[in-house]
């Protein structure tokens, strides 16, 4: 398992409703997405079994998080085991694995994003580098969209957390995965980070190469229909590794920062990642940073907690996953949001109209 480091303008054609800003009670009625991570399928190597090395939800994690209310599931996977070659086809056992789970969330009612769980590497290479240039990044997504393309209830999250790729090698790489996605028709809302781990405290730090915020806004969508994601956490360093949240202030705070840097550019953001332990400043912070969300709904598209899962050890500070004594501390932060359900479909349509 790896431990999580810190943290659109989204346009459906006439479907998609103004957002406006209000109670916290009627601002998360406005966010589209109000999920949990559910961890598992993105573990072990290439080449590992099935229920030992890696697994995908089971039904009854499936089962309760759909029964506390969450509307939508970012799904973690591994690259290198849905293709197992660069320009080669997708693997068609772990595609047929993906496909079988995603129709299992999609059943229960969940929106579900596709989430390649790789950190902008292949195999040890990195994305935009000799080994793994951007063009095998999009041959990818092509081959991905292709299976999912104008599916209800898909979206495309481009890569999880890159971290190392300079931020305008990083944009090319992703707006060539976009062309590629729309290239075969595909219309699906995609999520595109940044890179640093794509945090939100940091979306406007330049560190020596150039800030997400600036460069990010030359990502290219011929039909406008993303929205950036970011990841934040609250602990000593932002990484979501440690039990205490000494920084929720920074966290809550770096939200309302970048909500103001996406109205200014007329963006829309989502929150892929944030969590904490059962302690209560951590309790409290997610509390906050929900209700900065909510408030912020006119940009925000909603979150989805990290993590829940299958093979989450009990001691995880921010699993979410029941326990024999019942349900974990942190749903009572994050439940409150989840009622009433979000407006849909029409103010949060994933394909937009041909209008």
């Amino acid at each position: 398992m790896q431990m999580k480091k810190p943290g659109p303008r989204l346009v459906v054609g006439s479907l998609l409703l103004a957002l406006t800003a209000g109670s916290a009670q009627a601002g998360n009625a406005d966010l589209c997405f109000r999920g949990v991570n559910l961890s598992g399928a993105e573990y072990g190597e290439a080449d590992g079994k099935e229920g030992i090395n890696f697994t995908y939800p089971s039904q009854q994690t499936v089962h309760y998080f759909a029964g506390k209310g969450f509307d939508a599931v970012r799904l973690p996977f591994k690259w290198e085991r849905l293709q197992q070659a660069l320009g080669a086809p997708l693997d068609p056992v772990e595609l047929e694995r993906l496909k079988t789970s995603v129709a299992g969330l999609r059943e229960k009612g969940f929106t579900v994003i596709l989430d390649p769980h790789n950190f902008g590497y292949y195999s040890g290479g990195k994305i935009g580098s000799a080994q793994v240039p951007a063009r095998q990044f999009a041959q990818f997504w092509i081959r991905l969209a292709a299976e999912f393309a104008n599916q209800d209830g898909i979206v495309f999250g481009l890569m999880n957390e890159p971290y190392d790729i300079d931020p305008k090698d990083w944009l090319d790489a992703a707006n060539q995965a976009i062309a590629g996605i729309r290239a075969v028709k595909a219309r699906n809302l995609i999520l595109v980070p940044g890179t640093y781990w794509s945090g939100v405290s940091s979306w406007e730090t330049d560190f020596g190469k150039g800030a997400n915020g600036p460069v990010m806004l030359g990502v290219r969508d011929p039909i406008d229909n993303y929205g950036f994601e970011v990841h934040q956490y609250m602990d000593e360093d932002l990484s979501g590794t440690h039990r205490a949240c000494v920084n929720a202030d920074i966290a809550v705070n770096a939200i309302a920062k970048l909500s103001d840097w996406l109205r200014s550019h007329d963006k829309r953001a989502f929150l892929g990642e944030f969590g904490g332990s059962e302690e209560p400043d951590c309790l409290a912070g997610l509390k906050r940073m929900t209700g900065q969300m909510a408030e912020d709904s006119d940009v925000w598209l909603g979150w989805t907690y990290w993590a829940g899962g299958d093979w989450w050890p009990e001691g995880e500070g921010n699993n979410i996953k029941p326990t024999a004594r019942g349900d974990r501390k942190q749903l009572s932060s994050l439940v409150p949001n989840l009622s009433p359900a979000a407006p849909k479909p029409g103010s949060c349509a994933i394909i937009p109209s041909q209008g």
